[in-house]
């Protein structure tokens, strides 16, 4: 044994050997400084942050592998929603202790999302506590300088759009626990491994970060429920709107059970973790934008305009009148 051996933490060889791997970026400085360094010629460096805990995002028997996903993509959509480019991003693991049996399969699943998706791991800390696990990741992007897509920014008269479709997450984690929509879907176990999936491995629409930032006036990713996060979105660019229930995307599974009077609307609009992107486009970039979507291969759907007002967005079924939502989106308090 070498005297810097002799020295070597537990701390430094977990991180030495799952994450130092997955440190590609220069300004990582293969993970042996205190910092990280990302350069800027030219342009804005867009952060965020999020943080996922144990009984709170995900189950305690999820496995590794879909939490290191979650984790990286939850920040990703965020990136994506203002437009940007992922740079990297720096992880906080807090652990009840270091098992390889749960270390490879996270570190080996994070490195798969980070070189698919451009962005490296860039430092971080790893940390012990005997409560519950948390992952928190704090992810950067790129923009030109000036570009970054605001939640305030939306006028009047501007198209609403959503990418993917809507409600899945919220039921993929009832079915996780045994709920009302897994004895729904009791002899659907395609149906129900979809939810399952779709909550616990959201699909960040990063590949349409470009014709956001060209296009959008405004923009956010719908991670708490998608009449809350719209709501949220008017209220800071001063307006109100009006959404079609009907032509809210659903997915076949979602659809079949909103049929079957299973779960109601509600559940589907204000249940969170979609992490799928909200814009609100002009209508003289409507085209153009759908134009690039397709381009991009991503999905998106027009559920409703912007209109004057202050008050928050109206959701109307297919005769015009307008329903009741009791609840709006998860919150955590």
């Amino acid at each position: 044994m070498t005297q810097a051996s002799k020295h070597t933490s537990g701390e430094d060889s977990l991180i030495a050997r799952y994450f130092k791997p997955l440190a590609t970026e220069p300004g990582a400085f293969g993970l042996d400084d205190d910092a990280a360094a990302l350069r800027a010629a030219g342009e804005d460096i867009v952060v965020t942050t999020d943080a996922i805990v144990e009984g709170v995002h995900f189950l305690g028997d999820d496995p590794p592998d879909t939490l290191a996903h979650k984790a990286l993509r939850v920040n990703l959509s965020d990136i994506a929603a203002k437009g940007a480019v992922p740079a990297g991003f720096v992880l906080t693991l807090a652990l009840r202790g270091a098992e390889e049996a749960w270390l490879k399969p996270f570190a080996r699943a994070l490195g798969e999302d980070a070189a698919h998706f451009g962005c490296p791991l860039l430092g971080g800390d790893t940390v012990s506590t005997p409560g519950p696990l948390m992952i928190s990741i704090t992810a950067f992007g790129r923009v030109p300088q000036g570009t970054m897509v605001h939640r305030a920014g939306a006028q009047a008269g501007d198209r609403v759009f959503v990418t993917g479709t809507i409600g899945d997450a919220a039921l993929g984690l009832d079915v996780l626990r045994g709920g009302p929509v897994a004895a729904a879907l009791a002899d659907d176990v395609v149906g129900r491994d979809f939810l399952a999936a779709r909550y616990r491995v959201p699909q960040p629409r990063n590949a349409l970060a470009t014709a956001v930032r060209t296009h959008a006036s405004a923009a956010m990713d719908v991670s708490d429920g998608l009449a809350g996060d719209l709501t949220k979105l008017c209220a800071a660019s001063g307006v109100a709107g009006v959404i079609n229930v009907p032509s809210i995307p659903l997915s076949s599974a979602a659809a079949g059970l909103l049929a079957r009077r299973a779960i109601g609307i509600e559940t589907l609009v204000a249940g969170g973790d979609d992490y799928e992107l909200l814009c609100a486009v002009p209508s003289d970039h409507v085209d153009a934008f759908l134009r690039d979507a397709r381009q991009a291969k991503v999905a998106v759907t027009a559920i409703g305009g912007l209109i004057a007002g202050l008050s928050p967005p109206s959701f109307v079924d297919g005769q015009g009148r307008e329903l009741k939502l009791r609840r709006l989106s998860y919150s955590h308090f």
